[in-house]
């Protein structure tokens, strides 16, 4: 049917790596540097951010994922050559950010719990888990 097409494949941005964070002397120097309290408010701070971002990602979806008004050539041509091509580029930079927020909280959690990087994402996992 003409009104019927597949969802886009999401063009994926590169996720900079996050920076070296220390926290009470536990982890590489050379980039950030807390003391174990300070590293509380700052883990609560991104995962603030962490929400509107999220919430910015489900309106981007929204945007990427238009369907055309009407089954009719103008409103396809709109949509294949301009509102889809944009809104999937802004899927991608909201994931982006998403992603690279995660990446920083898991890290900033890590070096406070002063255990590596894979092991507070094995803990995270394990908490998700418990929560469904």
């Amino acid at each position: 049917m003409a009104g019927e097409q597949s969802k886009p494949e999401q063009p994926k941005i590169p996720v900079p790596p996050v920076p070296p964070i220390q926290v009470d002397g536990y982890g590489p120097g050379g980039g950030y540097v807390f003391n174990a309290e300070e590293a509380g408010g700052v883990i609560k701070q991104w995962e603030d951010l962490l929400v509107g971002l999220r919430e910015d990602l489900e309106n981007a979806r929204a945007v990427a994922y238009v369907t055309a008004p009407a089954d009719e050539v103008a409103s396809h041509v709109f949509i294949d050559n301009g509102a889809r091509p944009s809104g999937q580029s802004l899927l991608a930079e909201h994931q982006a950010m998403v992603d690279y927020t995660t990446n920083f909280i898991t890290a900033l959690k890590a070096a406070k719990n002063k255990i590596t990087v894979a092991e507070q994402e094995a803990a995270d996992s394990v908490k998700k888990s418990g929560d469904v």
